[in-house]
């Protein structure tokens, strides 16, 4: 089985197909910032990364500018109907469509919608349009690649994603995955101790992301579960789905089982909350490393190094991602945070002054339904510390 379905059951796409959608050009930095070398210790390499450069040249492109600081290349792309995302329009003909399984810097394993696995690089063309992002191709991308041989290729268009995690690093776009359901955010109920805010910060992202959250807060068994009935309770009444699980007495498993079938899923949460050991769990044979938690900062030690896509044998699948310690939110304005915290809506309207940030204004219906207990003070400071981040 393939993980989607509507990859279509046939593996290789015209051009004719691409002309139905608008057409649109795109100037880009083919040589954005690099200066000459002063010494070139491969020249062998050099020149294979120039022949694959001139070969990704298509009818309607060409190359301008004299300098390798003023060269830029305009790409012929469409517009996808539903994203509006540009997407390079190439010649199809002799190419695959697969999914990424997994990427890893240049590399990415691919399969096709008949289970064949290709180890591919990606055209230098396709990383130049993505100059903003961290990372050109990620797990979980829709990609067209045209094969050199039984078991390898090269990705010449990725796809328009939906349904992605991301994060800032370093000043770009840090996509996790692409092309998901829904991200079961995976907190522990100690060791390390359960974070509210960085649930609510991955909650935003998954949203922003266009996917569905599921709250799982795993290891149950550390706690006297009525302690967490107050949390837990608080995001099932916003109307998130929320399973309380332990991966070492194998309760709540039953239920994040069905959550799990046929959808795709991302887990993520931080390093040592037993995403891996979960998973393990759901289906042993997927025998994934886990780590234990440090004694010293009770943080997690991160065992998982990539994010892969897994097949589950009931149905759907599962990407299992690194831990994280930090969640920088990506393309977040302050205006914007208060959108994502559902509860606030009934309450926005109250406000006396239109750009209200709820933060110090007087007359504020969002601060009076705080006081009011109408709104939690725990959801209401995650808002508050969300927005002082951004407005960095």
């Amino acid at each position: 089985m393939f993980p989607r379905a509507d990859h279509g059951s046939h593996e290789r796409q015209t051009a004719c197909e691409m002309s139905k959608n608008k057409r649109n050009k795109l100037r880009v930095a083919f040589r954005k910032n690099r200066q000459k070398r002063a010494r070139t210790n491969d020249l062998t390499r050099e020149a294979l990364d120039e022949d694959l450069a001139t070969y990704d040249f298509q009818s309607g492109e060409r190359l301008t500018g004299k300098g390798d600081l003023t060269r830029y290349r305009t790409v012929v792309g469409v517009h996808d109907d539903e994203t509006d995302e540009l997407v390079r329009e190439i010649d199809a003909e002799g190419c695959l469509s697969g999914r990424v399984v997994s990427a890893v810097g240049l590399t990415s394993l691919v399969q096709t919608a008949g289970g064949d696995r290709f180890e591919c690089t990606v055209r230098r063309i396709v990383r130049t349009m993505s100059r903003d992002a961290r990372n050109a191709v990620v797990t979980g991308d829709d990609v067209l690649f045209r094969p050199l041989d039984d078991d390898h290729g090269v990705i010449e268009r990725v796809n328009a994603r939906r349904g992605t995690l991301s994060r800032e690093t370093q000043g770009k776009e840090h996509v996790i995955v692409a092309n998901v359901d829904q991200v079961l955010i995976v907190a522990s109920a100690d060791d390390p101790p359960l974070k509210p805010n960085l649930i609510d910060r991955f909650i935003l992202s998954t949203e922003k992301g266009g996917a569905e959250s599921i709250v799982c807060i795993n290891k149950t068994d550390l706690v006297d579960p009525r302690s967490l009935q107050r949390n837990a309770g608080l995001y099932a009444r916003l109307g998130y789905e929320v399973v309380l699980t332990s991966a070492m007495q194998q309760t709540g498993l039953a239920r994040l089982r069905q959550l799990l079938r046929d959808k795709e899923t991302v887990f993520t949460g931080q390093s040592g909350v037993g995403k891996s050991s979960l998973l393990n769990a759901i289906q042993p044979g997927l025998a994934l490393r886990t780590s234990e938690v440090s004694e010293w900062t009770r943080k997690g030690r991160h065992t998982t190094r990539r994010a892969v896509l897994l097949e589950l044998d009931q149905g759907g699948w599962v990407v299992d991602t690194p831990g994280i310690r930090q969640f920088e939110l990506w393309n977040v304005v302050p205006e914007e945070v208060e959108g994502f915290f559902v509860e606030f809506r009934p309450f926005v309207i109250r406000c006396k002054f239109p750009d209200c940030s709820h933060t110090h204004e007087t007359h504020c219906g969002v601060k009076q339904a705080v006081d009011d207990e109408m709104i939690s003070p725990a959801r209401y400071n995650s808002y508050v510390k969300i927005l002082e981040d951004e407005a960095v």
